[in-house]
């Protein structure tokens, strides 16, 4: 009975160190709330616009992409 407990608790642990060493699936960047001129901060889908305004999702002030980009943001 021991020798059943020992093999389920070896293969729950190789599941996990298994489940814990994926790699994230990378973000698609080429939506319009990372590519226009202005953009939420919060890149909330279907947010951006080529001018200045609010986003409709979550209400934040967009922000000039360039800005954006320029301050430590790589995305």
């Amino acid at each position: 009975m021991k020798f059943t407990y020992l093999i389920l608790m070896m293969a729950m642990l190789s599941l996990a160190t298994i489940s814990a060493c994926r790699k994230p699936v990378p973000k698609d960047t080429s939506g319009k709330e990372y590519t226009s001129a202005y953009v939420c901060p919060m890149h909330c889908k279907d947010s951006g616009s080529d001018t200045t305004g609010i986003c409709p999702v979550c209400g934040m002030d967009y922000v000039p992409h360039h800005e954006h980009t320029s301050d430590g943001h790589k995305h």
